[in-house]
């Protein structure tokens, strides 16, 4: 199985711009897909302080397996701005919506990669295009081909990394009443991780995280972002004790040092520590919990690079190296007894997030979760 990485894409123009929940992204607002009263309020509450949580990252999971297919499936990742929380792993919480499946739905090749779909305000899935194998006789709207290819090439030369310059062609929002703190949005774009082989070396400073431009004056911003990042709080080396599985850690951090996420249903995570507690049963089936996804801490800087002062002095109490995400390994939609039923098609089921942190914690809360 191969890691897929979540690297920064275009800053929207607007951080409550609207999109879907097909879209991954870092900040804004959550785009659900079924109606915002019909997710229960105390699971956007933080369990310290009784506030509300901000949207950390939404990404579009869409799973394929031997025996389930569930195309309809998103993660919500939520955490605490206030100062006094953002340290604590019971600040943080993890939300899967998906639609209700049943064991007749169609099976799909084993072999096919089970891996997030995301999707940018420019992006363009080909197979809209070309059709299905069934239909190759009809005829292929040639303009807008080229147009879908123009935008596929445009949207690849343009900065991997967020710039508050390019403005997303999505409509802005209309007056959006917000009952609580919102981060810079900016969208995701994946790929997979380079094998082993290429990573032969650990790097000696992430100097590739600032914003790269076409012209002098850009060049120059690059440098001074460049000082900043060498005075920011997370030292990797001076992190945790250099032992093998930080060093590991480091390395593979260093190979895509952009890298906002690591996606690998079913697969393990990149530990920070070696140490890691338990996540805890699915609170719906009552089974097992595996590793889906996990924040990288480059997510952190971007998000810095473009906040306001107060929540930049928020995030400063994010100390975490890693926060780890695992969901219900039969991704299951079991309706728990009592709750409601208006949902339509949809569930909505809490995951649980271990949190490995920069500076060790009390034993107690050193690798804590919540679920």
């Amino acid at each position: 199985m191969t890691v897929i990485l979540g690297m920064p894409g275009q800053w929207a123009g607007d951080n409550l711009e609207p999109s879907d929940h097909y879209t991954t992204k870092i900040g804004g607002l959550p785009d659900w897909p079924l109606p915002k009263e019909d997710i229960r309020p105390s699971l956007l509450d933080c369990s310290v302080c009784g506030g509300r949580l901000s949207l950390i990252a939404q990404v579009y999971a869409p799973i394929s397996t031997e025996i389930l297919t569930i195309e309809e499936r998103v993660l919500f990742i939520f955490g605490c701005l206030k100062p006094n929380c953002g340290s604590s792993p019971f600040s943080w919480r993890a939300i899967r919506v998906q639609k209700l499946h049943t064991e007749n739905e169609s099976h799909v090749n084993p072999q096919e990669k089970v891996v997030p779909k995301t999707t940018s305000s420019v992006a363009v899935s080909m197979n809209d295009w070309w059709g299905d194998s069934d239909n190759s006789d009809e005829d292929i709207d040639l303009e807008a081909l080229g147009k879908a290819l123009s935008e596929a090439g445009s949207l690849a030369s343009q900065s991997k990394k967020p710039h508050g310059n390019v403005k997303s062609p999505l409509l802005r929002a209309k007056t959006t009443v917000v009952d609580t703190s919102v981060l810079p949005c900016f969208y995701i774009y994946t790929e997979e991780e380079p094998s082993s082989s290429h990573v032969t070396s650990i790097c000696s400073s992430y100097s590739s995280l600032s914003i790269k431009g076409k012209s002098d004056i850009e060049n120059e911003s690059d440098l001074a972002l460049e000082e900043i990042w060498e005075q920011e709080h997370y030292e990797y080396d001076k992190a945790l004790t250099a032992d093998r599985t930080y060093l590991k850690f480091k390395k593979q951090l260093d190979s895509k040092p952009e890298q906002c996420f690591r996606y690998l249903f079913g697969g393990n995570p990149l530990l920070a520590a070696v140490e890691i507690g338990d996540p805890g049963r699915c609170r719906l089936c009552g089974g097992v919990r595996h590793f889906e996804m996990q924040l990288m801490p480059p997510l952190i800087y971007f998000l810095q690079e473009a906040t306001h002062a107060p929540q930049i002095h928020s995030m400063e109490n994010w100390n975490w190296m890693t926060l780890i995400v695992y969901t219900c390994s039969e991704s299951c939609s079991v309706l728990r007894d009592g709750d409601k039923s208006n949902n339509g098609d949809w569930v909505v089921a809490e995951e649980a997030i271990v949190v490995q942190t920069e500076e060790p914690l009390s034993n107690s809360d050193q690798c804590g979760y919540f679920k």
